[in-house]
């Protein structure tokens, strides 16, 4: 499916009304009515599902039809119409589910995370296009996602078509997909985002924790990966001067850890892993091998490790640099 283009938009001082095409529904117009009802202009808007062009050039704004745009900063994907009314739409759904001023700058990182985590896949799956090339097979499948969800709301072939029914399962299709949307969002906004500042803090305040500025210490636990690796492209920060062993308490068993920075948020190889002698090594053992008390273990690949104190988890660090 496409989406309807920038839409057809027609200037009314009454209820406005957003249009697509009627039948079988897809995740995407499913989600682009949702949204569009969450803006001032159309929150109040009535729906109208039709393939009758005299019906659809009638309506405010259309979603679904034939159109060919992508949402830029980085992104290719072709848009689906979810995609094409989050582009122009999104930042003020943003601000409003997120309770921001328009102008705060989190929008814009909150709209473009949500384009990268929710809606280009929906836009991807939507143009039929694969996450693997055509040489390579899945190993399984999977229709638990929104899409394939959305899909199973559609009458069976068996069933009735009767076109009020097809409606109301559509308008049931739209909040399924608006409170994934919203849900995700929140945890975007509420969650994820605030980690930003702590990973911040953290990155600027390194020399104190050592001299070399290759260790970061959070007292608190949190997301830490992509916002490090946006702030240091951010803030430019050279090669030379990246850290390497990033320090926190452990979120249930009250002890730290030291985990190597990936070279990539998504990478498995590290700046600096742990010493090679240090892994596979846990307990007694290990802290008779490093010299340091209180060890818990440090992973086979030497990317994450763990003691009882923060202390020792700092001395871990200090000694693995010089090693």
């Amino acid at each position: 499916m496409s989406l309807t283009g920038p839409a057809t938009k027609k200037q009314r001082m009454d209820v406005k009304t957003i249009g697509t095409h009627n039948g079988t529904f897809h995740c995407d117009e499913a989600l682009a009515v949702f949204l569009l009802r969450q803006t001032d202009t159309y929150k109040d808007a009535s729906l109208k599902r039709s393939r009758d062009p005299a019906v659809l050039d009638d309506c405010d704004i259309v979603v679904d039809r034939g159109f060919t745009e992508v949402f830029g900063h980085g992104f290719s994907t072709k848009l689906s119409s979810a995609g094409l009314v989050y582009k122009h739409f999104g930042k003020e759904v943003v601000a409003s589910a997120a309770g921001l001023e328009p102008s705060d700058k989190k929008v814009d990182i909150l709209w473009l995370k949500m384009y990268k985590e929710f809606i280009e896949a929906l836009d991807a799956i939507d143009n039929g296009i694969s996450q693997f090339s055509p040489q390579e097979q899945p190993k399984y499948r999977n229709r638990t996602d929104l899409s394939s969800r959305v899909g199973w709301l559609n009458p069976r072939w068996n069933e009735s078509t009767d076109s009020q029914k097809v409606d109301a399962l559509f308008l049931k299709a739209s909040q399924l997909t608006g409170d994934e949307f919203l849900g995700r969002l929140d945890y975007y906004a509420n969650a994820w985002l605030p980690a930003r500042d702590l990973v911040s803090v953290g990155l600027s305040s390194r020399q104190n924790v050592d001299a070399s500025g290759k260790i970061m210490l959070f007292e608190q636990f949190g997301p830490w990966k992509e916002h490090l690796f946006e702030l240091e492209a951010e803030q430019g920060i050279s090669e030379d001067e990246l850290p390497f062993y990033v320090i926190y308490p452990d979120e249930t068993g009250g002890n730290w850890r030291i985990q190597a920075v990936p070279v990539s948020p998504e990478s498995f190889d590290s700046r600096k892993a742990l010493p090679e002698k240090w892994r596979g090594v846990r307990d007694d053992e290990l802290s008779k091998i490093s010299g340091v008390d209180g060890c818990i273990f440090v992973h086979a690949s030497g990317f994450i490790g763990g003691n009882k104190t923060k202390e020792g988890a700092l001395n871990l660090a200090k000694l693995a640099l010089k090693m």
